[in-house]
């Protein structure tokens, strides 16, 4: 049987503190008490409506670039545009408002992945280019970098000794 200890510690730092043992059952009543809950009438169709609108918009866009561009190039461009757009609105404070009413809407196409990207380097500038800006920068695209690199190389041994290589 688990067992989660919580230490209570008072109003005023250095007084009095306890530790409370609480099972398992006990632990996620207490937090079923914190927890908001989810108005999922109102979330599901406000995510559906704002992730196809951002789709949207990223097809409007591959379209308009094809005019100009050949496909590959117009779909890069348009994937350029979403992310640059996603940290334009991060740094002026409304794709966090968007991603409030929205929810998973925003966080499923690659906007998402920019604002997560440009968020925690926005909230720690004030520490710095280096310590600040540049160390919170790659909080959440370094481990995706790490694992996008390790898998291709993996593929790539495997596509190389399966004979698929030439």
């Amino acid at each position: 049987m688990k067992v989660y200890f919580l230490q209570i510690r008072q109003r005023y730092p250095g007084k009095e503190r306890r530790t409370v043992k609480l099972t398992p059952q006990q632990y996620d009543a207490m937090i079923q008490k914190t927890v908001p809950a989810t108005q999922s009438g109102r979330t599901i169709p406000a995510a559906f409506l704002v992730g196809g609108l951002i789709c949207m918009l990223g097809q409007g866009l591959t379209d308009l670039y094809k005019l100009f561009l050949d496909q590959q190039q117009a779909s890069t461009l348009a994937s350029v545009t979403l992310v640059f757009l996603s940290a334009l609105t991060t740094g002026l404070g409304l794709y966090p408002k968007l991603a409030k009413f929205a929810g998973a809407g925003t966080l499923v196409p690659i906007t998402g992945f920019s604002n997560a990207v440009t968020s925690p380097a926005l909230e720690f500038k004030s520490e710095g280019f280096v310590l600040g800006l540049g160390a919170k920068l790659f909080t959440l695209s370094g481990p995706v970098i790490v694992y996008g690199i390790v898998t291709s190389i993996l593929y790539g041994v495997l596509y190389y000794f399966t004979g698929l290589g030439g």
